[in-house]
């Protein structure tokens, strides 16, 4: 009996195929909200639309987890994509951390709290903010790798982004998470009702 049990909590095929499919997803949303950081203003308003604007996505996914470690996978994944799309490595260990945080939230719901999965949204949706690390802590080394935006763009973001935003920015992108999972759970009620999540 033991021996089942942990045959079922360790992570299968499947569960590694829906962690594919539904980072895919997400970054495919990801990438397309991050192309309005090219008009400066929306640079800080991606703490707020990413999280948001992926509830969905992210809540559809959390009716396919019923394994610990497949939340946690995701967030590192999202930030091994940011640093291969030149972000920096800062949403690596900024994943692990709040991807692990919401990993244990939803676990001590059983899986089955729509509660828990919207809190859940919001501590995973911190990861975002790791790719504002490089921007506070090396502000030339950040313009030095977007030299194409010109002065202009960097005068304007910079004006947009005293220290004080830095602690904001992570506040943002986590009650933005939230309403984020409380709209992916409106608009995926059937999926949750499926999933025996209530």
């Amino acid at each position: 009996m033991n021996t089942i049990r942990k045959e079922n909590s360790k992570l299968q095929g499947k569960d590694l195929v829906h962690i594919g499919i539904f980072t895919a997803i997400y970054f495919v949303v990801v990438f397309a909200v991050a192309m309005l950081g090219y008009i400066p203003i929306f640079i800080p308003l991606l703490c707020v639309l990413v999280p948001i604007i992926g509830g969905i996505p992210f809540m559809l996914f959390l009716t396919k987890v019923k394994k610990f470690g497949m939340i946690m996978i995701m967030s590192i994944i999202m930030g091994i994509l940011m640093l291969l799309t030149g972000m920096g490595y800062h949403c690596i260990y900024v994943g692990a951390i709040s991807g692990l945080i919401a990993e244990v939230i939803y676990k001590s719901g059983n899986y089955r709290s729509s509660s828990k999965a919207i809190m859940t949204c919001g501590f995973f949706s911190i990861w975002v903010w790791g790719n504002f690390i490089p921007f506070f802590i090396d502000i030339e080394g950040y313009f030095a790798t977007r030299k194409e935006f010109g002065q202009e763009y960097a005068d304007a973001l910079t004006s947009l982004m005293p220290i004080w935003m830095m602690p904001t920015l992570i506040i943002a992108a986590f009650v933005s998470g939230l309403v984020g999972g409380y709209l992916g759970k409106m608009a995926l009620k059937k999926h949750f009702k499926k999933a025996g999540i209530a």
